[in-house]
C-alpha cells in the first residue's frame, strides 16, 4: 500500500513532546482517532475516555538498546547499527556512513568477509547477506551488549534535532530481557503512555496483556517488507486475549510489532496460544487479522510496509481518509511525534444494548 501523499519535512517531529515547552510531559501529543472513515481529534490524555471498561491494550515490553556503534573500514569512519541478535550469537546488523550533521546515510554492505574496527579493540565480521543492506556479522574480542552499554548510543534519524539519551528511547511499559536483548528502535507507539495515564486507564476498567516483539532497524528507506524477529506471547496474555474476545470488550494493539507479536501466535481459528520464537509474518490486508479489533499507532510514511498492516485493521478507506485529515490538520510523524488510534466503526443501536443489556 502507498498512498498518494507527500509529508512536508516541517511536519517531521524533531524532539520530545516533553522538551517542546515547560511543564510538558511524553503525553503532550495529538491523538487522531479513526472509527471507519469518520475522524475526531484529541489529545491523547483523552485516551481514557475513548477507551471502555473491558477493553484490553496490547503492549510490547522489548527495551530499546543503544544499537548505534562508531567505527573503521579501513582508514573511513562507519556507524554500525546493531538489529537483531541471532540465536547462533551473530547479530544483523546495518553499515552506515557519518553525514557530518550528527546522523548517517545509507551504505552499500558487504562483501564477505568485511572487517570493522569497533570501540574497544573489537572487530566485526559481515559473514552473511540477511536482506537489502543488511548482514549477519560476528563480533570478534568482546560481546557485543557490553559493547553496546559501553559505546552504543540511540539511533537517530535525520529528521530529528540532535542527540538523546536512552531513557527517552524507553516506554513506560520496557522490562529488562533474560538474555539482554531489545529492540534497535524504540516501539514508538508506546512513547506517549505515563505511569498517571496507565493507572487512569486501569481505574477506568481497561486491561493490559504485555507481549515481546524485539524490533530491527526501520526499512522506509528501502521499502523492504518486514524481515524475521523475535517475539513471545506469554500464557497468562494468551489467556486475557482469548477472553477479552469471548466477551464485549475490544483488543487493541499499542504499536504494529504487539499486532505482528500476536498474529503470530493466533490459530486460523483466531485464537491466541503462548509462543516464541522467530516471526516472518507480513500482515497485509488480504491475510487480515485474527484477533485485532484496533490499533494505536504512530503516523508512518507513505512508503511503509507497516501500511499493509493498517489496512488489514481497519480497511483503506478508513487509512486514507485519517492520512488525509492528519496532513490537514498538521499531525507530526515519526517516533516523537503524534498518534492514530484506530478503532471499528460502532453500530449505535447494538452500544446502547450492550451497556444496558448486561
Amino acid at each position: 500500500m502507498t498512498l498518494a501523499v507527500r509529508v512536508p519535512e516541517e511536519l517531521s517531529a524533531r524532539v520530545p513532546a516533553e522538551q517542546r515547552g515547560p511543564g510538558l510531559d511524553r503525553d503532550a501529543v495529538r491523538l487522531l482517532v479513526s472509527r471507519g472513515t469518520e475522524v475526531s481529534h484529541h489529545s491523547f490524555g483523552e485516551l481514557p475516555r475513548l477507551l471502555r471498561a473491558g477493553d484490553l491494550l496490547v503492549v510490547n515490553t522489548s527495551p530499546t538498546l543503544a544499537a548505534a556503534v562508531d567505527g573503521r573500514l579501513g582508514h573511513a569512519r562507519v556507524v554500525v547499527h546493531f538489529s537483531t541478535r541471532g540465536d547462533d550469537g551473530r547479530w544483523a546488523v546495518e553499515l552506515r556512513d557519518p553525514d557530518g550533521k550528527g546522523t548517517t546515510r545509507a551504505r552499500a554492505g558487504g562483501p564477505t568477509g568485511t572487517v570493522v574496527r569497533l570501540p574497544g579493540g573489537g572487530r566485526l565480521v559481515l559473514e552473511e547477506a540477511v536482506s537489502g543492506r543488511l548482514w549477519w556479522a560476528r563480533v570478534c574480542g568482546g560481546g557485543v551488549l557490553g559493547l553496546l552499554r559501553e559505546h552504543g548510543r540511540p539511533i537517530r534519524y535525520t529528521y530529528t534535532e540532535r542527540d538523546q539519551p536512552l531513557s527517552v528511547y524507553q516506554t513506560v511499559f520496557a522490562l529488562p530481557s533474560r538474555d539482554g536483548s531489545g529492540s534497535a528502535e524504540m516501539p514508538s507507539a508506546a512513547r506517549p503512555f505515563t505511569a498517571r495515564l496507565v493507572a487512569e486507564l486501569v481505574s477506568r476498567g481497561v486491561q493490559f496483556a504485555p507481549v515481546t516483539l524485539h524490533t530491527g532497524v526501520a526499512s522506509a528507506e528501502a521499502h523492504e517488507p518486514p524481515y524475521p524477529e523475535r517475539f513471545s506471547v506469554p500464557e497468562a496474555s494468551a489467556r486475557l486475549i482469548n477472553a477479552v474476545k469471548a466477551g464485549d470488550g475490544r483488543v487493541v494493539a499499542v504499536g504494529t510489532t504487539a499486532v505482528r507479536a500476536v498474529e503470530s501466535a493466533a490459530g486460523a481459528d483466531g485464537v491466541v496460544r503462548a509462543r516464541e520464537g522467530w516471526t516472518d509474518l507480513v500482515v497485509t490486508p488480504e491475510r487480515g487479522v485474527r484477533v485485532m479489533d484496533g490499533l494505536l499507532t504512530g503516523l508512518h510514511e507513505p512508503e511503509a510496509s507497516h501500511l499493509l498492516m493498517l489496512e488489514a485493521v481497519a480497511g483503506r478507506a478508513a487509512i486514507d481518509r485519517g492520512y488525509a485529515e492528519a496532513l490537514r490538520r498538521r499531525y507530526l510523524w515519526h517516533e516523537f511525534g503524534d498518534v492514530h488510534l484506530l478503532l471499528p466503526k460502532e453500530d449505535p443501536h447494538v452500544e446502547h444494548c450492550a451497556r444496558n443489556c448486561r
